[in-house]
């Protein structure tokens, strides 16, 4: 039987690590940062998106069983989220992901998620 990605690559470690190293990324980026609700204390939004991957990835449902459903799109619809915010989100997770140790194939499968839903969550032209 194949080992869930979640399991193969850390567990929950891996995704708490990764989205640390993804919000030190945004909270060096202004414009980026101006998105988030809370810019000061990006605590809870650290909770939601390491508990989304993980639950994504394979691991425990935290996630859904505290807040419902993930609806990323209708979530993330009050945000304006054009190209170039799509791209400071992928440019952000891009250092989180070089800072990560992992086999190229998981890499690639994680990569390839990030890019889908960065694309799926514009919400507005150019």
């Amino acid at each position: 039987m194949e080992q869930k990605l979640f399991d193969r690559i850390g567990g929950e470690a891996f995704f708490v690590e990764l989205v640390d190293h993804f919000y030190d990324a945004v909270a060096q980026d202004p414009e980026l940062l101006r998105l988030y609700p809370e810019p000061n204390d990006l605590s809870g939004a650290r909770w939601r998106l390491s508990h989304f991957l993980m639950q994504y990835f394979g691991g425990p449902t935290t996630y859904s069983d505290q807040r419902g459903h993930p609806r990323l799109r209708l979530r993330h619809a009050p945000f304006p989220v054009d190209e170039d915010m799509r791209d400071r989100w992928l440019q952000a997770m891009a250092t989180a992901m070089a800072q990560m140790d992992l086999h190229e194939l998981d890499r690639g499968q994680i990569w390839g998620y990030f890019i889908q839903a960065a694309d799926a969550m514009r919400n507005q032209p150019g």
